[in-house]
């Protein structure tokens, strides 16, 4: 497991540093997004974060579509444990930049994304069932491959449990990293080889 870890930690710093194009036709998007982080230090000991790892890939210029899991915790003590979770399939489109210096390393996109989704509240109703996402972002590209994200969404669900609906809106920081898929597998090759 430690050697499966490491082998991938060496493969993206690897790919990322001789990689030269972000949203081009045949790369990956691997990365995630962190939300709603909470670290109390008074009293209560509050705890609360969100995570979104994501992976993509670029069917054509400026799209990609992928899959998202979604996993978020809020507890505190005394106040009981709130749950949310998801899965499912995402897409992504990024509009055409403007020219100019500052266009060029930022970029707008719009995210959307439906799957099995859930809310289960320390107390009151739960909603588990069908969620459904979009939100528009920002990207700010540190390097060629790499970009810290902004992204501002709102997730429906509707389903079962107390409450048939939920919803709500967020403000997601992340990064992600853009790979070519032919720099992927030889690596990937090269290290089944060994």
């Amino acid at each position: 497991m430690k050697k499966s870890f490491y082998t991938l930690a060496i493969l993206l710093c690897f790919l990322t540093l001789t990689s030269n194009a972000q949203l081009q036709k045949g790369y990956y998007l691997i990365g995630g997004d962190v939300a709603n982080l909470d670290f109390s230090l008074n009293s209560g000991n509050a705890f609360i974060m969100n995570i979104t790892p994501k992976v993509a890939w670029f069917i054509r210029d400026n799209v990609a579509v992928g899959a998202f899991v979604d996993f978020g915790l809020s507890t505190a003590k005394g106040a009981g444990t709130t749950v949310n979770y998801g899965i499912g399939p995402l897409a992504r489109y990024y509009f055409p930049g403007a020219t100019g210096t500052v266009a060029r390393i930022t970029r707008l996109f719009l995210e959307g994304n439906v799957g099995i989704q859930g809310v289960n509240p320390a107390h009151g109703g739960s909603t588990n069932g069908l969620g459904l996402g979009v939100g528009p972002g920002l990207a700010y590209f540190v390097t060629n491959d790499i970009s810290l994200e902004a992204l501002f969404k709102y997730t429906g669900l509707i389903g079962f449990g107390s409450d048939p609906t939920s919803s709500r809106l967020q403000l997601g920081l992340g990064f992600q990293v853009y790979l070519p898929r032919s720099k992927v597998r030889a690596e990937m090759r090269r290290i089944e080889n060994k």
